[in-house]
């Protein structure tokens, strides 16, 4: 499968190509800049390879939760392109993608609480496991958005082996980091979702996950832009 992955849901910009298991990625972080950076990004990574859109069997991006303006950005230029090339659209969750970048650091956890800043004293939150397939985590329950301390993991998870602990969430929220500190592995604060784990995802979920660029939408989990003062 040929895919070109994109993402712009954090301070992070990114995109890659999957070539039939092989990757090419460019990523910057450069917070207000994802507009200026994201197309000649493509370009580069199609004239390296090259590729034209049209060589393309999907296009992937990173469908949130995020931040709003980021997820506006990646789900417009994923749809711009799948309009012009005639290609269908794969949104992947930003956070099963934080999930699968942190059980590929560790050898250690099959588990993984990934907890991304939402802002507003929020935070974006979801569980996973790992597969018998290396990289592709799945969901355990629902993704949500909640105060820090709300943040839950499944009861199983409790009494059994320690998890891994992901994303921006535990650098912002230090109470979310002491909650979990007794059922926790390794810390991960630092991963933020990049474009090759969207692409990786993308191709374990093939095209039967496809949709026409006009279905593909951003996935905000939260309704509330901004908050009144």
């Amino acid at each position: 499968m040929r895919l070109l992955a994109l993402d712009t849901a954090t301070e992070l910009c990114s995109a890659a190509l999957w070539l039939d298991g092989q990757l090419r990625t460019r990523e910057t972080v450069a917070p207000r800049a994802h507009g200026k950076l994201l197309l000649p990004m493509i370009e580069e990574l199609l004239a390296e390879s090259g590729l034209t859109l049209a060589g393309l069997d999907a296009i992937a991006f990173g469908r949130g939760p995020g931040a709003f303006t980021g997820l506006r950005l990646a789900a417009a230029v994923a749809q711009g392109l799948g309009f012009a090339c005639h290609r269908p659209l794969i949104g992947v969750s930003d956070l099963r993608a934080v999930a699968a970048q942190a059980l590929g650091a560790t050898a250690a956890a099959a588990r993984a609480l990934v907890c991304q800043d939402a802002r507003m004293d929020e935070v974006y939150s979801g569980c996973f496991e790992a597969t018998g397939e290396p990289g592709v985590p799945r969901l355990v329950g629902l993704e949500q958005v909640s105060p820090p301390l709300a943040v839950q993991v499944p009861p199983q998870w409790l009494a059994g082996e320690r998890m891994c602990a992901a994303g921006s969430g535990f650098e912002v929220y230090p109470a979310l980091r002491e909650r979990w500190a007794g059922a926790v592995r390794q810390w991960l604060p630092g991963l933020r979702p990049r474009a090759q784990e969207i692409a990786r995802l993308a191709a374990a979920d093939g095209l039967a996950c496809a949709v026409a660029p006009e279905q593909a939408l951003p996935v905000y989990l939260r309704d509330q832009v901004t908050a009144l003062p």
